[in-house]
């Protein structure tokens, strides 16, 4: 059986994540203490004590999902499974910096100051209440490009910004046009389209701003090859060049998720199984949507950990 680990994007966030496996395992807690001091505060404080609101905020959400999936990640360790469990590893947005630091590309802190750095950058590069995500459900990848198409102008753009999986396709852009692609889109027979509750509009060519300030931070960052292949959220391929990745994850910012054709890859490649490492189970639910086929599995909290390690001396 070959198996992915697969790594969350933002909106998995809840307070309280990762805290019982922080008591359970001295090196999920060393996680949690290595971002506090790569941040220089008390991170781990506010996820497990603060409140939702206050850990939502992108420059908050980012470094805190990467911690805890980082946190999961030290207590299959200790209970005995090593990344190479995995045949590929891909995370969903900022997800892919957990899974190049799952990975050994990335140290835990040089992810935590990157995430930090990202998700200020990306708040701070369209001003709150320009910019706008929605969701779309039932159209595939191509009737949502015709809608984002017909719903940007001159002055407005809205692009494809993330391809989760054959139901849902997200677009992002101004306000305006991201609206009038609600309406397009239900005019098309979406099921269902709603603008979504984020702060930014991310994934798309308004986040230039942002791009150009990680490829200032990525340059600074010492990126090792990877001990299982990466696959790049822009590419829907395995990269292990680190200095493709370093480009990559620069294209990034602005360059649509492609999820759906990422998990069609590892698919394709002999993958059978996906534990979704952290919090959250979104990612399981798009990958059941994708492949009905491949297992999928959640390793977030110390029971599902000691399932996953049980799993493999079983198997």
């Amino acid at each position: 059986m070959s198996r992915a680990f697969l790594f969350p994007g933002q909106g998995a966030q809840t307070v309280g994540m990762g805290r019982d496996i922080a008591e359970a395992y001295p090196a999920a807690r060393a996680v949690f203490d290595e971002v506090d001091e790569a941040l220089g505060e008390k991170l781990s404080a506010l996820i497990w004590e603060g409140d939702q609101e206050t850990l939502t905020l992108t420059e908050n959400a980012q470094p805190a999902l990467m911690a805890t999936s980082m946190a999961v990640m030290a207590a299959l360790a200790e209970e005995g499974v090593t990344i190479e469990a995995a045949a590929y590893v891909a995370g969903h947005s900022l997800g892919e910096y957990s899974a190049l630091a799952a990975a050994g590309a990335l140290t835990v802190a040089d992810a935590a100051r990157l995430l930090r750095i990202r998700g200020r950058a990306m708040q701070e590069a369209v001003p709150v209440g320009v910019g706008a995500m929605a969701a779309i459900l039932g159209l595939d990848l191509e009737a949502v490009r015709k809608v984002a198409s017909e719903a940007s102008d001159r002055h407005h753009v809205c692009e494809v910004a993330n391809d989760n999986d054959p139901a849902q396709v997200v677009v992002s852009g101004h306000r305006e046009a991201v609206e009038k692609a609600v309406e397009l889109a239900k005019a098309a027979g979406a099921k269902r389209a709603v603008v979504l509750p984020v702060s930014a509009p991310f994934h798309c060519s308004l986040m230039a701003p942002a791009a150009e300030v990680m490829a200032e931070a990525l340059s600074k960052v010492d990126i090792a090859p990877p001990k299982v292949p990466v696959i790049a959220n822009v590419r829907a391929a395995p990269v292990d060049d680190p200095t493709l990745i370093r480009a990559l994850l620069v294209e990034q910012v602005t360059g649509m998720v492609r999820w759906r054709e990422s998990v069609m890859w590892m698919a394709a490649h002999g993958v059978t199984e996906t534990w979704e490492i952290g919090a959250g189970k979104a990612l399981s639910g798009m990958v059941r949507r994708i492949d009905r086929s491949i297992t999928t599995r959640t390793v977030g909290t110390v029971d599902e950990v000691k399932a996953a390690a049980a799993s493999l001396t079983q198997g």
